[in-house]
This record gives structure tokens, sequence and C-alpha cells, in this order.
């Protein structure tokens, strides 16, 4: 018996879920530092390379190569100095800004030499320096959140437990807005620019976020001891509703460049940046809400 598309596209995304998830939670769980450098710095620049080829797509002018290596300084700089280095988060602010500020004058020296007039120089500025800011400026802070508590006696990390939090509690939103939003959703949440998108939905994602915090606070107070159920709650709705936007903004860059997908990268379930998404916009949020546990 032949097999359908349906079934094609079913095995091809537990295929590809169930590689990824296997290999993202061997790295996280084992502290591997080489393996948080390798699975995030990869992931990053795939997921921005694949926003220069919707670009491209769109006809849409772009410094593809210099926004990539930029974007490998970025992440790399952050393992480094964090990492290797073993400095402060704190201290990785005046790299983040020198290395902004040199993008920008290379950018600007660049576009200097162009001889067009109009938009053309503005919009190619604009669209590689909104790829840093938009992809591995706000990934980059699952680094900071590995490295953010402090080494065990022995130098091994304990951070990695706060990024399995932080995944975890993201996809626990992105399921129960899927959940929820195909049971019973009916009232359109933004539906010009995600006609799927209900109310349902919204409430069902920060719904499963809370609980799925909840949970693994329950199930790992020794890994997780600086948070308490109050911050797990609170967290779980800060979370949840990132997640939403950042999956909302995705879908909107993907509607402007006239793209169904970011990419082809895990079959049966599109590009890395459909993948990160989310995390582009609750990393920060669980890294700075984390801070102000560390210093209470």
């Amino acid at each position: 018996m032949p097999m359908t598309d349906r079934k094609l596209t079913f095995l091809r995304r537990f295929a590809s879920t169930v590689v990824l998830w296997s290999l993202a939670l061997w790295t996280i769980l084992s502290g591997n530092e080489t393996g948080f450098v390798l699975l995030i710095s990869g992931l990053g620049l795939v997921g921005l390379l694949e926003y220069y080829l919707m670009l491209d797509a769109k006809k849409l002018p772009n410094f593809k190569m210099f926004g990539l290596f930029c974007g490998a300084l970025m992440l790399g700089g952050s393992f480094y100095l964090l990492g290797w280095r073993r400095l402060n988060p704190d201290a990785l602010y005046n790299f983040e800004i020198g290395a902004l500020l040199l993008f920008m004058l290379v950018v600007f020296a660049r576009q200097m030499f162009v001889r067009v007039v109009e938009l053309v120089p503005l919009e190619t500025m604009a669209l590689t320096l909104f790829g840093l800011f938009y992809v591995p400026w706000p990934f980059s802070f699952v680094a900071k959140i590995v490295y953010l508590t402090p080494r065990t006696a022995d130098g091994f990390v304990t951070g990695h437990f706060y990024v399995l939090f932080l995944v975890l509690v993201t996809k626990f939103s992105d399921m129960g807005a899927y959940l929820t939003g195909t049971l019973i959703g009916k009232h359109p949440l933004v539906p010009h620019i995600s006609p799927k998108k209900t109310w349902e939905g919204f409430f069902g994602a920060l719904a499963f976020s809370v609980g799925g915090g909840c949970g693994l606070v329950a199930l790992m107070p020794e890994k997780l001891h600086f948070l308490k159920q109050t911050d797990a709650v609170i967290l779980g709705l800060i979370l949840g509703f990132a997640a939403i936007v950042g999956d909302l903004a995705e879908s909107l860059l993907k509607r402007s460049c006239g793209a169904k997908d970011s990419g082809r990268f895990l079959p049966g379930i599109g590009g890395a940046l459909d993948l990160i998404d989310s995390i582009l916009f609750t990393a920060p949020m669980m890294y700075f809400y984390l801070r102000f546990i560390l210093s209470r």
C-alpha cells in the first residue's frame, strides 16, 4: 500500500523531532560545554542564514556574508568569554557593545562606496543589522544562562539545568497553544499574521507553560534550587507570553517575505529559525529573571 503524503510528512517530522530532542537533551543534561558551543552556535548561525536567504528570495538587499561573520563572532565570543575566560556575564556587555559598534562602522563604510541613491543603502544596512539583533544576539542569552549560576567545586557548570527549564517551558507553551487551539479554538488572535492562532490557544499556552514550569521545579528541586513554585508560576506566565510573541514575530517575518517555512534544515519541521523562534524571545526573559532571583 503506497504511503500518503500526510504519513510521509508525519514520519519525517517524528524522525526529526526524535533526533533533535535526543541531541539537545544529551547536550543539556551532560553539561558538555563543547556540545553547547556547537549546538547553540550552529542553530543560531543556520537560523541567521535562513533569515538572509528569505530576504534574498524577496529580492531585499543585505550583506549576508558579513552578517554571518558578525553572528559567529557574537555567538562564539559569548562562549569564549564566559566559558573559557570565565568572565562575569556583566563583562560580556562591553564586548557586545564594542562588536555592535564595529558592525555598524563596517556596514556604513561599505555602503559609502555604493553609487545608489534613494532607500537602497538604508535598506541594506537596516536589514543586515536587524538580522543580528533578531537571531544571534537574543540567542546568545542561552549561553549566558549556562554560565550565570555558580560552578560546582569541580568546575562543572550548573546553569544547563536552567536552560533545560527554559527549553521545556517554551515548548510546553507551543504545545499548549497547538492542542488548545486545535481542540477548542474559535476566536482568532491575529488573523492578519497567523489565521490559525486563537485566543483559546493563547490561554492554553499560558496554562501549559505554568503547569510545565511548576512540574519541573517539583521534579528537580535540587537542580533548580534557585527557583521556588512562585517563581515557576511567574516564569511560566512570562515565558509563555514571550513564546507566543516569538512565534508570531517569525510568522510576521515569513509572511512579509512570502515564505511558508524559514528553510528545510529539519525534514518535516522546517528550518532552524522555525525551531528557535520562541527561544529568541524567552531566553532573554529567563536570563533577566534569574539575575533578579540571584540578587535577592
